[in-house]
Parts: structure tokens; C-alpha cells; sequence
């Protein structure tokens, strides 16, 4: 599976990108990616993590360390994985052989993840190739003020890719059908569901200050006086609502937040800074997606 985005990846993308890299390992899938900071680094990081071998595919030779702030990656990934490419040995990249690259990766792969992408960026060049070859392509979505997120939304808009927003999803396009389907998400369910129309109705028409008497609370749910008194003998027992002095009132209800899980997978370090001297031949905004 072939995981690629912004190289000026945000945290959103470098944390859903590591998620990514994690969830399709342990499901034993392959990540390849193209190694570049942000979004290639993040799910290149989340496979090793996971235990799994990872592929990275350079635009120069496998000699080549590029970018260089990737050095200690690199040799994580030949440990466990493979780093390839189809230039020889000592050659440096350019622009032209980032382009090449890009067909790679999409070849690869059985399908192709959009984490983040500029309306320019290298990674809608990967996508056009992946549609061209006839591969599966998906996009995350982001916020929609996020510039980083564009080219992904034009490309869910242009029904170009399919809206991905888990590893099981991903899997669930390009998997075995019927095998690899991502879970079906249930809606949480409340105690309230388990009641019948005409409690609900008054059930919504006791206040929750002061207190209201049978007969107001029957008008208000516009049902009969005994069938109100029978709800009300039944959301009490159930304990919806109490006594006061003034009648009926809703009981208060206490709310909890479970605390966030902590992970330091889902947060990988920060990409290291670029080397002054190092100019990247290929910066993000240097390609566009084809009509």
C-alpha cells in the first residue's frame, strides 16, 4: 500500500500518516512510500514500529542518502524492509527523477493513500499515475481551511479517490471482497432509545428546573392524563426524572470525558530541519494533478 503527502506535512498529516503506517502493518500489508520528510518519514515510521518491513523508493541511487536528515531511517528501513531504486548507484536527484519515481510507488502498490497535499504537490503526481495504472486511489480528508488538505479534497470533489479516514478503510478498497471489509460502525446507543413514542413525548415535556404538575406535563405531550401518570411512574423508577417542590423536574445528569490514549507512535518526532545546503530539486508545489 502506498502511503504519500506534503513533505510540509502538518501534525494532523504526520499523526494520520503514522497511523496509517501502523494499522496497515499489523494487518500485513506492506507501506511503500517515497522517504521525504512529513508524510513519506511519518508512515515510513509507524511500519517499523509495527514490526513490519517497509519500502522506500528514491529518485536517486540507493548510495544516496536523500534527504540526508533521513539518514538513521534509511538504514532502519534496510534492516527491515528494502530501499530501492531504478537509478544507479551514485546518481543525485532532480526534478525530472522525482516525477519518474512517482510511478513507482504507484506501481507498487495495490492501492494509493493521499495523507496531505497541496492543490500543487508531488503527491497528486503519484495519484494521476496510480489512476492511470488502473490502481485503487483514496484521500483523508482534512480541514477545510487546511491548505495542506486541498489537493485532497479536489480530489475526493472530482470523484477522483474514495473519502478514507482509517487503515480499515483502505483495506476495505483494496482487499479481497467480502474478506477485508472494514467494520461497520455502530452508532452509540443511549437508554433513552429503549423507550417507547409516547414516553419520549413526556419525557420532553418535563422541564429541567422548577417542576411541572401531571396535567401541565400531559398538554405540554399532548397525550391523555392516565396514560402521562403511568409514564411518569416509569421514567422515575428509571430515574429520568424527580420530585420537587413545584412537581416534576428532569434529574441532573453528570457527564464524564474519558481521557485521550497516549502514543507515542501516533506522534512521531519532528522531521529534522532540512540542511541549508541541501536545495530540494522537488518541493511540493513544483507539480500538479493533470485535468
Amino acid at each position: 500500500m502506498a502511503v504519500v503527502g506534503a513533505r510540509a506535512a502538518t501534525s494532523y498529516g504526520s499523526h494520520i500518516a503514522a497511523e496509517f503506517g501502523v494499522g496497515l502493518s499489523e494487518s500485513g500489508w506492506t507501506v511503500v512510500s517515497g522517504g521525504a520528510f512529513g508524510v513519506d518519514g511519518a508512515a515510513h515510521r509507524g511500519a517499523l514500529v509495527a514490526g513490519s518491513p517497509t519500502i522506500v523508493v528514491l529518485a536517486c541511487g540507493v548510495d544516496v542518502c536523500y534527504p540526508r536528515g533521513h539518514n538513521t531511517l534509511f538504514a532502519d528501513v534496510r534492516a527491515q524492509g528494502a530501499v530501492i531504486s531504478e537509478c544507479p548507484p551514485g546518481v543525485h536527484p532532480t526534478r525530472a527523477r522525482f516525477l519518474i519515481r512517482n510511478r513507482l510507488i504507484a506501481a507498487l502498490s495495490r492501492g494509493t493513500v493521499v495523507v496531505e497535499a497541496a492543490v500543487r504537490s508531488g503527491a497528486l503526481n503519484t495519484a494521476a499515475h496510480a489512476l492511470t495504472l488502473n490502481r485503487h486511489l483514496g484521500a483523508v480528508p482534512g480541514p477545510i481551511t487546511s491548505e495542506m488538505s486541498a489537493g485532497c479534497h479536489r480530489l475526493l470533489r472530482e470523484r477522483k479517490a474514495v473519502c478514507v479516514t482509517s487503515p480499515e478503510e483502505m483495506i476495505d478498497l483494496v482487499g479481497v471482497m467480502g474478506d477485508d471489509l472494514a467494520p461497520h460502525v455502530q452508532v452509540p446507543g443511549r437508554p433513552r432509545d429503549k423507550l417507547n413514542e409516547v414516553t419520549k413525548r413526556v419525557l420532553d415535556a418535563i422541564p429541567a428546573r422548577g417542576g411541572a404538575g401531571p396535567a401541565s406535563i400531559a398538554v405540554a405531550a399532548g397525550v391523555g392524563l392516565d396514560v402521562t401518570l403511568s409514564a411518569l411512574g416509569g421514567l422515575a423508577a428509571a430515574g429520568y426524572i424527580e420530585r420537587s417542590a413545584n412537581g416534576w423536574r428532569l434529574c441532573k445528569q453528570t457527564v464524564s470525558y474519558r481521557k485521550a490514549a497516549e502514543s507515542a507512535v501516533l506522534d512521531p518526532p519532528p522531521a529534522p530541519a532540512p540542511d541549508p545546503d541541501e536545495t530540494p530539486p522537488y518541493p511540493d508545489d513544483c507539480a500538479t494533478f493533470p485535468a
